[in-house]
């Protein structure tokens, strides 16, 4: 007997989920779309090692950066009812940016990170201090204070900062706090209901977040979710609901927003920004539209592919390590069958896992030497000379310069602050630590022997 298509999506799901090894996951949730009828939900694993509490299609989960194509659609809805116009400066709706080189942005720059906001300053929390108004305007208030890394419309560089004012827009021209605008205008008409906007509370529904550790997975414990975040990555959504949002944006219909609007969300925003719409990142090659998402121990992913009407959101309760543990196999390569495209897999992640694995035994090393040069530190008072002081201060120079690089420089180069990366990857944030630490230690130590009890008398 021949399979209906849901049958047929189905089996194909399963198959595809356990050949790229999602029973290692905690848990997955995913949703496929096709021709506006959701033709596919499924789940597997739990939603917290440790229990049995399943995954399931409704289970909500934190969206991270997929937040973003919410906040876009909030801001366009906006403009659409003739309350802002996206070629506009942001300083004309928020009074902070006004005479300063931030207010000269425009909605549309936010919209499509080529305002000149770094993905560093993006990942740095700052508020202005004041206690009169909420998370996500005080940071805004925060940023307008900020001097770009770039002019306006210079460059592409993707940045949270630029969805962290876009919410403070939202609130101040549709004349409602964040999360009541985007539940009331977007979340709600699309019946997407259990669904919700980040608040600040704990909600024991969620799917916990895994964080890496040293090859394994570590259960968040249960932490408070963050209205101040929300605008970038604070919607929580379950794989049954954001299959009703993938099938709203490829409709073509006019709903919630013109279809017209749909059209240039999903269209270049121009050329600094030839891959990146209004909210979503473009594949012209394949023909979709996706964005990801990365939260601390859950990472996420969907994609639209509106010529043919088809979408698929993967869910995933479990954060990438460095070469161990990585999701986006998984995430990749059930979206690539959904939709019908090749996947190969990713590259040999060889490098990758020998860079971890060298950091988290680095400490150790410097341990072992630090043993070592006391079971030798005759031969360490016995320096002399320039060679022998050279020899004896030179660790202690290359070490605190590999300190630094470690703790500051290597973490600047990727754009993320070392307190960001010890929430994400706290395995590899301990590694970088120790080593910086113990390297020091070991060059102190070895200072310490030699110029210290009796030394050889010089002949």
């Amino acid at each position: 007997m021949a399979l209906s298509p849901q049958e047929s999506y189905q089996a194909a799901a399963e198959q595809r989920l356990e050949e790229l090894g999602a029973p290692d996951m905690p848990g997955v949730a995913y949703a496929i779309v096709d021709r506006g009828e959701v033709v596919e939900v499924g789940a597997t694993g739990v939603t917290r090692l440790g229990t049995d509490e399943p995954v399931t299609p409704d289970t909500p989960f934190l969206l991270g950066s997929i937040s973003k194509s919410f906040t876009a659609l909030a801001v366009v809805q906006l403009a659409e009812a003739g309350r802002l116009s996206l070629d506009e400066p942001i300083s004309r709706h928020l009074p902070a940016f006004a005479n300063r080189s931030s207010g000269a942005i425009t909605i549309r720059q936010l919209l499509s990170h080529t305002s000149g906001y770094s993905t560093y300053q993006g990942l740095v929390s700052g508020t202005d201090g004041s206690a009169t108004e909420g998370p996500i305007a005080r940071r805004a208030a925060w940023l307008a204070t900020v001097e770009p890394a770039h002019g306006p419309g210079e460059v592409w560089e993707y940045s949270n900062a630029n969805y962290q004012v876009l919410g403070r827009l939202i609130e101040v021209v549709g004349g409602q706090p964040y999360p009541d605008y985007v539940e009331t205008h977007i979340l709600d008409p699309l019946g997407m209901d259990r669904a919700f906007v980040a608040d600040g509370e704990i909600h024991p529904d969620m799917a916990t977040g895994h964080v890496p550790w040293f090859g394994t997975q570590r259960p968040l414990a249960p932490h408070r979710t963050d209205l101040g975040s929300a605008p970038q990555g604070g919607i929580v959504a379950s794989a049954s609901d954001v299959a009703r949002f993938m099938a709203m944006m490829m409709n073509g219909e006019t709903d919630i927003v013109s279809a017209r609007a749909k059209a240039e969300m999903l269209a270049p925003a121009g050329e600094v920004a030839p891959h990146y719409g209004l909210g979503w990142f473009l594949d012209r090659e394949h023909d979709t539209a996706w964005h990801s998402g990365s939260s601390p121990g859950v990472e996420t992913l969907l994609t639209l592919m509106p010529s043919e009407q088809r979408g698929v959101v993967v869910l995933v309760n479990a954060g990438s390590g460095i070469g161990f543990g990585e999701t986006a196999p998984l995430r990749e390569g059930l979206t690539a069958g959904a939709l019908g495209l090749d996947y190969d897999g990713p590259p040999s992640r060889w490098g990758q896992k020998a860079t971890f694995l060298s950091l988290a035994l680095l400490p150790l090393a410097f341990l072992l030497s630090i043993a070592w040069a006391w079971g030798h530190r005759g031969e360490l008072r016995a320096k002399s000379g320039v060679m022998g002081t050279f020899s004896l201060w030179f660790p202690l120079a290359t070490t605190l310069g590999a300190a630094w690089v470690l703790v500051y420089l290597v973490p600047r180069l990727f754009g993320v602050p070392l307190s960001t990366l010890r929430v994400f990857q706290p395995d590899l944030a301990l590694a970088m630590i120790a080593s910086a630490i113990t390297g020091v230690l070991w060059a102190v130590s070895r200072l310490g022997l030699a110029y210290t009890g009796n030394r050889p008398s010089p002949h």
